[in-house]
């Protein structure tokens, strides 16, 4: 073969290594690394400048009761297929692999090593997660705040729905607080005793979310090993899939078909077995566009929206900011150890004001940085909101100057100021929607078609804004 084509085969022999979906990494006789592929890199946060040329023990991190699988196979010249591997890189990042490590044997001597990895990181972290979680669900009904008529009415309408075993797909913004909705239907219910586990859709990536739902069978694919999937763990008790619109199609209908046989097959496996779940689901978008824009596919909406929730915005219910930020003040007084009271007048007027495009969640995270960086003040005053409400208070009218310090929760709802135009834009929707259903006599289909709309679009707003 002459250099030209020495060259070619070479640079093929590189490119085919970085493009393989398996790490690799190979030891000379010394234990030093020789060849470290793209893929090796990404599995273990490394660059080829921290790794080649130098000793594998120098390099990484292992614990005594588990020694590297592939100095083990330099070592003893014996192959292992299979086997899970914790261990840590130059700085301090946890790995976990499953490998096939065997000797490089030339003229009966052990010239090297060859170790083949997949990695599991990502998933062992889930898992080890929905283990602390499943030991740790305490929100119950008596956690949710709120006075305001539109809150009421979700949470008599959730707890209505702790009888059954029905589906419920729980539908709301960003930061309302849908998982505490869930978590107190689970305890609500007659599977209060049994697990509990939630998993967000959109944390984990698509070749990865088979397994973590359904379980896998040792030999499926490489690194494989016999593992009980979500649906398994939860067995007798609830499961909670969090943004289910960002599962993948293929997955959703797989879980249509779990929910519908009840029961799973795990990756690799031919067996199906009996699991008893509850599904709850919760949505971060108005259904029926998920459906439309093909996010969420429409035979699972229906079998998932058995009992729907609508989870209102902050905006919409300002009526319990107060009840809110009282009740986070109390949460950082006792982990902070502090003794704040409340907030005065001025404040609780850009409270009312600001839009909450976050919802609860951007209210409670407020609360905690003003609390972060006040000094012994028992009211929270102007001076101590973030810069982003200070600029929009000098912006408006200022208010009194003589501000009567209260406690939070002890005021009354104050003036909530100019409408949002997200506010003004429902404020008119609700208006003509009212207007066209009573001039119909309440006729849904024929109300929707003079809107324009369909009449699932029209249920679903008059289930919205509570019509």
């Amino acid at each position: 073969m002459d250099e030209q084509a020495l060259i070619g085969m070479n640079e093929l022999y590189e490119k085919l290594l970085d493009e393989v979906d398996v790490g690799i990494h190979v030891i000379n006789e010394k234990g030093k690394t020789i060849i470290y592929n793209k893929k090796m890199m990404e599995i273990e946060s490394m660059t080829g400048e921290d790794v080649l040329d130098k000793n594998l023990l120098d390099v990484f991190m292992f614990d005594k009761s588990q020694n590297s699988t592939l100095v083990k196979a330099l070592k003893t010249g014996k192959t292992t297929k299979n086997v899970k591997q914790t261990y840590f890189n130059n700085k301090g990042k946890e790995i976990t692999t499953v490998n096939n490590s065997f000797p490089i044997i030339k003229d009966g001597k052990i010239t090297g090593a060859i170790e083949m990895a997949k990695d599991v990181t990502h998933l062992e972290r889930v898992i080890k997660e929905n283990v602390l979680r499943k030991q740790n669900t305490k929100f119950t009904f008596e956690d949710i705040i709120g006075q305001s008529d539109l809150m009421e009415s979700v949470i008599e309408e959730s707890k209505r729905a702790t009888r059954t075993p029905s589906s419920v797909l729980i539908v709301g913004e960003t930061g309302t607080g849908k998982e505490l909705f869930a978590q107190s239907i689970h305890n609500g219910s007659s599977r209060s005793g049994a697990p509990f586990i939630s998993q967000n859709c959109a944390a984990i990536p698509d070749n990865l979310m088979e397994g973590l739902l359904f379980g896998t069978k040792k030999g499926a694919f490489t690194g494989a090993i016999d593992r009980p999937g979500l649906f398994e763990q939860a067995d007798g008790g609830t499961l909670l899939l969090d943004e289910i619109n960002s599962l993948d199609p293929a997955l959703q209908a797989k879980l249509l078909r779990v929910i519908q046989e009840k029961s799973i097959r795990r990756v690799g496996d031919m067996k199906d077995k009996y699991v008893d779940v509850r599904i709850l689901a919760t949505l971060n978008e108005d259904p029926l566009e998920a459906v439309t824009n093909n996010r969420l596919r429409k035979d699972l909406y229906y079998r998932l929206s058995v009992v729907t929730l609508f989870v209102p915005p902050l905006r919409h219910r300002k009526e319990d900011i107060l009840l809110l930020g009282q009740s986070f003040i109390n949460k950082y007084n006792a982990l902070f150890n502090m003794d704040v009271k409340g907030v005065d007048e001025d404040v609780i007027q850009l409270l009312q004001q600001h839009d909450w495009p976050g919802n609860v969640r951007e209210l409670e995270h407020t609360i905690e940085g003003i609390m972060n960086l006040i000094m012994g003040e028992e009211i929270i005053t102007l001076q101590n909101l973030p810069v982003r409400f200070r600029k929009r208070y000098q912006a408006n009218e200022a208010p009194s100057s003589q501000s009567e310090q209260l406690p939070l929760a002890a005021m009354s709802e104050s003036e909530q100021g100019a409408k949002t135009l997200q506010d003004k834009v429902a404020e008119v929707e609700v208006s003509y929607i009212q207007q066209i259903l009573t001039e119909n006599d309440h006729n849904i289909s024929r109300s929707a078609k003079i809107l324009g709309i369909s009449r699932q679009s029209l249920q679903y707003r008059l289930k919205k804004f509570n019509l």
